[in-house]
C-alpha cells in the first residue's frame, strides 16, 4: 500500500528547483510519443504534468493538452513552455464537465491516490478513450552498477534497496498500478508495453539529475555534496561521461463506453 502522506509531501519537494528539474530530467523515447497520438482523439489531460516534458511533446504533434500540476512552480515553467495548466491534486480537481480522449501521467502516477485516481481517470475520459501511465527506469553497465552502489552504500546507506534513480532495488510499478485500474470495472483493457533506449550525460548534467530525484533532495545537504562528489568521481574515471539504458514502460487503459 501507498502511503499517502508521504507522497503528498514529496510530490510537491520537486517545486523547490523546478527549472533544474524541467532540464535535467531526462524525456521519453519517440516510439511511446508516436503510440500515444496514435490512440487518436485530440483532447489530452496530463495528470502531474510537472513542468511539461511529456506534454510538450504532445502538444508539438499538434494535440490540444491541459495539464493538472499540484506544485504551482512547477506548472509555471510548464506554462512559459506554452502549456495551459490548472494548479490542483488531481484527486481534488474539478473538470467542469469537460471530457477527454487521452488521459497521460508521465512519471507521476504513483503520487496519485490509487483508491480515487483510476476511477476519476474513467470519469473525464470520452467513451473508448485511452489512460496512459509511464515511467522511465535506467539501465546501467554492470561495472558502473559496481561502483555506484558502492558510492551509495558508503556516502547514503539507507537508499540502496528501492534506489531507482541507479537502477538498483526492485521498482516494477506495473502489477500496483495495473490493478487498481482494472479494480475500477471501468476499463475494457489494460495492457504494458515496454520501450528501451539511452541517453548520455556528462558529468554535470547527471549530477544535476541526481539533484531533482525526491530521495535525493531529502538528504542532509553534507550528505548530498558527498555523494554526488563520489558520484561525479565515478563518471570522471570512466572518462567523463556517463551512458544511461532505460526502459520507458507503459501502461495503457481503454475506457469502457457508458451505457446508455
Amino acid at each position: 500500500m501507498i502511503d499517502r502522506e508521504i507522497n503528498r509531501d514529496r510530490a510537491v519537494i520537486f517545486g523547490t528547483d523546478a527549472e533544474r528539474y524541467d532540464r535535467a530530467r531526462p524525456s521519453y523515447p519517440a516510439e511511446l510519443v508516436d503510440d500515444l497520438v496514435s490512440l487518436g482523439g485530440n483532447r489530452v489531460l496530463d495528470v502531474g504534468c510537472g513542468t511539461g516534458k511529456a506534454g510538450r511533446l504532445l502538444a508539438e504533434r499538434g494535440l490540444d493538452v491541459l495539464g493538472v500540476e499540484p506544485d504551482e512552480r512547477m506548472a509555471e515553467v510548464a506554462r512559459r513552455h506554452g502549456l495551459i495548466v490548472e494548479t490542483c491534486r488531481f484527486e481534488e480537481w474539478d473538470p467542469t464537465g469537460r471530457a477527454f480522449d487521452l488521459v497521460v501521467s508521465g512519471q507521476a502516477w504513483h503520487w496519485v491516490d490509487q483508491q480515487v485516481g483510476p476511477a476519476k481517470a474513467a470519469d473525464v475520459l470520452a467513451p473508448g478513450g485511452s489512460f496512459a501511465a509511464f515511467w522511465n527506469r535506467p539501465r546501467y553497465d554492470p561495472e558502473i552498477r559496481v561502483r555506484l552502489d558502492e558510492v551509495y552504500l558508503r556516502e547514503a546507506p539507507k537508499l540502496p534497496g528501492d534506489l531507482a534513480t541507479v537502477g538498483s532495488g526492485s521498482d516494477d510499478r506495473t502489477p500496483r498500478f495495473v490493478e487498481p485500474i482494472e479494480a475500477t470495472g471501468r476499463f475494457t483493457s489494460v495492457e504494458v508495453h515496454v520501450y528501451p533506449w539511452e541517453d548520455t550525460y556528462s558529468r554535470d548534467h547527471y549530477l544535476d539529475r541526481l539533484r531533482t530525484h525526491s530521495d535525493h533532495m531529502l538528504l542532509a545537504a553534507e550528505q548530498r555534496d558527498r555523494l554526488l562528489e563520489a558520484v561525479g568521481d565515478v563518471i570522471a574515471a570512466v572518462g567523463g561521461y556517463l551512458t544511461v539504458g532505460y526502459t520507458t514502460t507503459l501502461i495503457h487503459a481503454v475506457a469502457a463506453r457508458r451505457e446508455q
